[in-house]
C-alpha cells in the first residue's frame, strides 16, 4: 500500500514538487506538469508526453536531453486536462512544431486532441500518436482500441531521438508511429495497487492466482491461473509475444529487437533478473538479436505486484534511435554534452482571464448554481467509495475519487467567482475548467463538456428560464456525444443523459415549471441509469473486460442520476 503522504488530494502536487526539487538539473514545473530546464535546438520539434500520475518513471521521469522535452502530468491514473496538456506544450515549444505521445486511453485522447486542435489554431503544428502496445487489451484485428502500456518508452524514446537529430514535426510523427507499430507489450499482476488515503487495493487477485493481461491503471486482467515459477512466466509472456510478429517482420529468426522487463511497483530488481534469464534464453533461442534491453521500472503503477514484457522490433533507423544517448532523471544512456540552462521567466505560460461584467440577474442565479454544485459536492462525498465499487468491476476503479475531485475543484473555482461578482455563465464556464483539470480522466473531460454547455446557453446576462435550461441541457447532450462519441446502448453516462435532456425538453415545452420538469428528467434519468445494468460496454476502458459489467449499472450513468436528483431538491427549494 502507499503509506507516506500528507494530504491524499495534495499527494501528486507535493510529489511534483519534490521531484522537480531533486532533479532541477534536468526539468523545471510549469503549470500541468514539467519541461526540460535545459535548452533545446531552436526550431526543432518538441517532443511532449504524458498520462495520469503514479506511473513513475513515466512521464515526467522521461524529461530531459534525449528524450521528451516535457511531460503533462495528471492526477493519479487520471488523463491531464487539456488546458494543462495546452500550457506544457506552449512552454516546450521550440519553434519547430510539437509530437503529442500518450497510452491509447479515452481521456487521454479527448484532452491531448482538444489541445492539438488549440495550438494550431494559434499557428503551432501539432501531431499526435498514440501508443497502443498492450496485445491483451484489444484483438491484433483491431488493434488501433489497444492501450499503451511499458511500451510507451520505446515510442517516446525514439521519437524524442528523430526530434533531437533535427527530424521535421512530420518525419517525427513518421518514426514514432512506425516504433508503435512494432512494440508490443504483455503483463500480469499478482495484486493490486492502493491508492494514497484508499483503506484496500483497486482490485485484488486471489490468493495464489496471477491475473493475466492487466491494466498499468488498475484494470483487472482478463484470465487468472496459479501463480507458475519464474521460468514459466518467461514463457508465457515471450510465447504469447511471439505469436504476434508485427507486419513487415518475416520471422523472428534474424530479426533485431529490444526487450523491456517491466517492473510494476513492488516485483524487486532481483526477481526480475530472475525472469529475464529465461526470457533472454527464449529470444536467443528464436533467433533474435537483443539490442540493449532494459530491466527495471520503467512504467509503473504504484504499487502493484506485477511484471511486463514488451519487445520493440527494430530496422537500422529504429535501431539508431534507440541507442541514442540519454540524460533524463530516470533513464540515462551513452554521453550527451550537458546543454545550458533555459531563462524560466521567458517561458510562454497563458496568463489567467479577468472575470468579465454580469447582470444583476444573472449574478443572483451564479448564487443558486454555486449552491446546487456544493450539493453536488456533498453527494459525491458521501457516494464515493460506492462509485468507486461500481467502477473497479471491470474499470479501474476511480470514477469516485475523480468525480469527487472533480467537484471540489468546480466547487471552489465557482466560490471564488462569486466571490468577484461573476455571472452563472461565467461561474459555470471557471467551474468546468476546474473540474476538467482537476479530475482529468475521461469523465472529467465530459463533466467539463457538460458545465461548458450550460454556461455557454446561459450567459452572463439574461435570467436563465426553464426554457434555458431546456436548451443547455439540450447542447450539452450534443457536444457530450460529439466529444465523447458516445452514443446511446454503449453504456455509459450518455444512457442517462440523453433521457434526461428529452423529457426536460419536452415537459417546458409542454408547460412545466422548472422544478416539475427537472423532476420527470431525473426520474427518467435514474431508470435509463438502472437500465445500463443489462447492457455491455462498447467504448472505454472497460470495453476488454465488458461481460464482467453485466448485471452492474454504469457508474457514470449512476452518477450523473445521481446529481441531478440533488440538483432538483436544490431546485425545488428556490422556486418554492
Amino acid at each position: 500500500m502507499t503509506r507516506l503522504y500528507n494530504d491524499p488530494v495534495k499527494f501528486v502536487d507535493e510529489a511534483t514538487e519534490g521531484f522537480v526539487a531533486a532533479h532541477a538539473q534536468h526539468v523545471c514545473q510549469v503549470p500541468g506538469g514539467v519541461i526540460r530546464s535545459t535548452r533545446s535546438e531552436a526550431g526543432t520539434v518538441a517532443v511532449v508526453i504524458g498520462g495520469g500520475s503514479g506511473h513513475y518513471p513515466a512521464f515526467a521521469g522521461l524529461v530531459g536531453q534525449g528524450l521528451a522535452h516535457g511531460a503533462v502530468m495528471g492526477n493519479l491514473f487520471a488523463s491531464p486536462s487539456a488546458q494543462q496538456v495546452y500550457n506544457v506544450c506552449k512552454a516546450a515549444n521550440n519553434g519547430g512544431g510539437v509530437l503529442l505521445s500518450f497510452g491509447n486511453y479515452a481521456g487521454d485522447v479527448l484532452h491531448f486532441g482538444q489541445a492539438r486542435e488549440r495550438l494550431i489554431r494559434e499557428g503551432i503544428p501539432c501531431e499526435i500518436v498514440v501508443v497502443t502496445d498492450d496485445i491483451s487489451s484489444a484483438s491484433h484485428a483491431e488493434l488501433p482500441k489497444r492501450r499503451g502500456i511499458a511500451g510507451d518508452l520505446t515510442v517516446f524514446k525514439t521519437a524524442a531521438a528523430a526530434a533531437e537529430e533535427g527530424y521535421s514535426l512530420e518525419e517525427v510523427a513518421r518514426v514514432c508511429h512506425a516504433a508503435n507499430l512494432r512494440t508490443r507489450s504483455m503483463g500480469v499482476a499478482f495484486n493490486g495497487c492502493t491508492l494514497p488515503g484508499a483503506d484496500d487495493a483497486l482490485f485484488h487477485v486471489p490468493e495464489g492466482k496471477m491475473a493475466v493481461g492487466l491494466g498499468i491503471h488498475g484494470e483487472p486482467g482478463i484470465s487468472e491461473q496459479e501463480v507458475p515459477s519464474a521460468d514459466e512466466l518467461a514463457e508465457l509472456l515471450v510465447s504469447h509475444l511471439l505469436e504476434e510478429i508485427p507486419d513487415g517482420i518475416a520471422s523472428a529468426n534474424g530479426s533485431r529487437a529490444s526487450v523491456l522487463l517491466n517492473g510494476l511497483g513492488s516485483i524487486k530488481y532481483e526477481e526480475l533478473f530472475v525472469v529475464y534469464r529465461r526470457v533472454n534464453q527464449l529470444l536467443e533461442k528464436a533467433g533474435i538479436n537483443i539490442i540493449e534491453p532494459e530491466v527495471g521500472e520503467l512504467v509503473t503503477s504504484l504499487d502493484m505486484a506485477g511484471t511486463s514484457l514488451t519487445l520493440f522490433w527494430l530496422d537500422d533507423e529504429l535501431e539508431r534511435l534507440w541507442r541514442a544517448p540519454v540524460d533524463s532523471p530516470a533513464y540515462r544512456k551513452g554521453n550527451l554534452k550537458p546543454a545550458a540552462p533555459i531563462d524560466v521567466s521567458k517561458l510562454d505560460i497563458p496568463d489567467e482571464e479577468a472575470i468579465p461584467p454580469a447582470s444583476e440577474a444573472s449574478a443572483e442565479a451564479a448564487h443558486c448554481i454555486n449552491e446546487a454544485l456544493g450539493a453536488i459536492r456533498r453527494l459525491i462525498d458521501d457516494n464515493v467509495e460506492e462509485l468507486g465499487r461500481l467502477d473497479a468491476i471491470a474499470g479501474d476503479g476511480d470514477h469516485g475519487i475523480g468525480m469527487q475531485r472533480g467537484i471540489v475543484a468546480a466547487s471552489e473555482a465557482a466560490n471564488q467567482a462569486l466571490i468577484s461578482n461573476a455571472g452563472a455563465g461565467t461561474l459555470l464556464h471557471l467551474a468546468a475548467e476546474a473540474w476538467a483539470d482537476r479530475a482529468g480522466g475521461t469523465s472529467g473531460a465530459i463533466w467539463g463538456v457538460m458545465i461548458n454547455a450550460l454556461g455557454s446557453t446561459l450567459g452572463d446576462h439574461d435570467k436563465p428560464t426553464a426554457a434555458h435550461y431546456a436548451q443547455a441541457l439540450t447542447k450539452a447532450k450534443l457536444d457530450v456525444m460529439n466529444f465523447g462519441k458516445a452514443k446511446a446502448g454503449d453504456k455509459t453516462l450518455v444512457d442517462a443523459l440523453i433521457p434526461f435532456s428529452a423529457t426536460l425538453e419536452q415537459q417546458v415545452k409542454n408547460g412545466d415549471d422548472l422544478a416539475s420538469a427537472w423532476g420527470k428528467a431525473a426520474e427518467a434519468a435514474t431508470e435509463a441509469a438502472v437500465a445500463t445494468a443489462d447492457m455491455i460496454p462498447q467504448i472505454g476502458r472497460a470495453r476488454p473486460l465488458a461481460e464482467k459489467s453485466r448485471g452492474t449499472p454504469d457508474p457514470g450513468a449512476t452518477s450523473l442520476a445521481m446529481i441531478v436528483n440533488t440538483v432538483h431538491d436544490v431546485i425545488k427549494r428556490h422556486q418554492g
